[in-house]
């Protein structure tokens, strides 16, 4: 209940009670009956012993520090019981060619329109697998995504390749609701379909990089940041609520690195 007043979404809240779960596991108790000793433990445990990922150690601790202090009442320590620094890993980007090789080997058209909106709009899958054609605005050529990550609503790009094939694809598939219905009308396209669609085409391209269907999301920032968009702009449209989220595309562009020298070039010509 509490997380429901707090506005998290289920995947959160889930991810919660799972960790919740398996820390009240590890010592046979409930959580009312353990405290900052136990936490500490369970997590010096989860580090060393189990070697879990600092990304899943920061969700143990939120999910912990959320239930000590705003269910229980109990007061947390952050001297105490420190944060483990998180990892701070760039994520990996396709190359324009690589994007288009992508959606070329793609030859369902569903498909196809699938993966082209997600990079030509810059969605996650979540947000492209629950559109619905009342989303596409035409006349203003945007899309507009409903209650994105952290229950926003905004609005993107629709590009005019993009709207030619949703258009296609309309044509032939008349889906009512639903952009993109799922094997019954009254439900969206699951999400590990997409991400299924997604390894199939990226293995038929040939591309040996350890991406995702999510990369699409990041190879459309880091493309307009290095066709000079506006870093503020790129923010709105992916929806962040803090430019410094954004600002991590700055690292993965290579517009202005590849013209420059290294000293090795001058210092041996």
């Amino acid at each position: 209940m509490d997380m429901e007043l707090k506005g998290f979404s289920p995947r959160t809240q889930d991810s919660y009670i799972a960790q919740t779960k398996r820390f009240a596991e590890y010592f046979m108790k409930s959580p009312v009956d353990l405290g900052e000793n136990e936490i500490k433990e369970y997590l010096h445990y989860l580090i060393t012993e189990r070697k879990l990922s600092s990304s899943y150690i920061s969700t143990t601790y939120s999910a912990l520090k959320f239930l000590y202090e705003t269910t229980l009442k109990r007061q947390w320590d952050m001297k105490s019981i420190p944060r483990t620094k998180k990892a701070k890993r760039l994520p990996i980007v396709l190359s324009r060619e690589e994007v288009k090789r992508i959606i070329n080997v793609t030859t369902n058209l569903k498909h196809r329109t699938i993966l082209a909106t997600t990079y030509a709009a810059g969605l996650r899958v979540s947000e492209v697998a629950n559109l619905k054609i009342a989303d596409i605005d035409s006349s203003n050529m945007q899309i507009r995504v409903s209650q994105g990550k952290g229950n926003k609503d905004r609005y993107t790009l629709l590009s005019e390749k993009n709207i030619e094939m949703l258009r296609e694809y309309y044509r032939i598939y008349h889906p009512t609701t639903w952009l993109f219905p799922g094997i019954y009308n009254s439900n969206p396209l699951n999400i590990r379909t997409i991400q299924r669609v997604f390894e199939q085409s990226k293995h038929k391209a040939g591309i040996k990089k350890a991406v995702s269907v999510h990369s699409l999301r990041h190879s459309f920032a880091t493309h307009l940041l290095e066709d000079g968009t506006d870093i503020y702009h790129i923010q709105k449209l992916l929806g962040h609520s803090n430019v410094k989220t954004t600002s991590i595309y700055i690292h993965l562009t290579n517009h202005n690195i590849l013209k420059l020298t290294s000293p090795l070039d001058s210092l041996i010509g």
